[in-house]
């Protein structure tokens, strides 16, 4: 059912939760994953951190389903997160998207901003979300 599955990832501890999950029903439908995070950078020295960081991150990622039989893409893009994700799940060829919850509600939701919240209003394809 799930060929290509987009899995949306912030390189925080939350990711295992999603990782583990994917990993799952990777194997169970024999899917491709593509795993994807955002950098969103201010200063050229954030820029360096962040790119380094989210290479250690999808790297980890992918290592954990590659270890399952999981072909796996890694994919970045660098801006605004909430409309660079949703570009991705646009152009991607992907049949579900995925990602965890930091599980924020009502005024923290609304301060920090929730790309979840983005994208589940946003996208037409089905998508998993799991708190973390």
């Amino acid at each position: 059912m799930y060929k290509n599955i987009l899995v949306l990832l912030d390189c925080s501890p939350v990711d295992d939760v999603i990782l583990r999950h994917i990993r799952e029903l990777a194997k169970i439908h024999s899917s491709k994953v593509c795993l994807f995070h955002v950098i969103h950078a201010h200063t050229l020295d954030q820029r360096r951190f962040m790119l380094e960081r989210a290479q250690r991150c999808l790297e980890d990622g992918a290592e954990i389903l590659r270890k399952a039989g999981i072909d796996v893409i890694l994919s970045t893009a660098e801006g605004e997160p909430v409309p660079e994700v949703l570009k991705k799940i646009e152009t991607s060829e992907c049949d579900l998207v995925a990602m965890a919850t930091h599980g924020h509600r009502g005024i923290a939701d609304f301060v920090l901003g929730s790309v979840s919240n983005a994208v589940k209003h946003h996208i037409k394809k089905p998508l998993l979300l799991i708190r973390g």
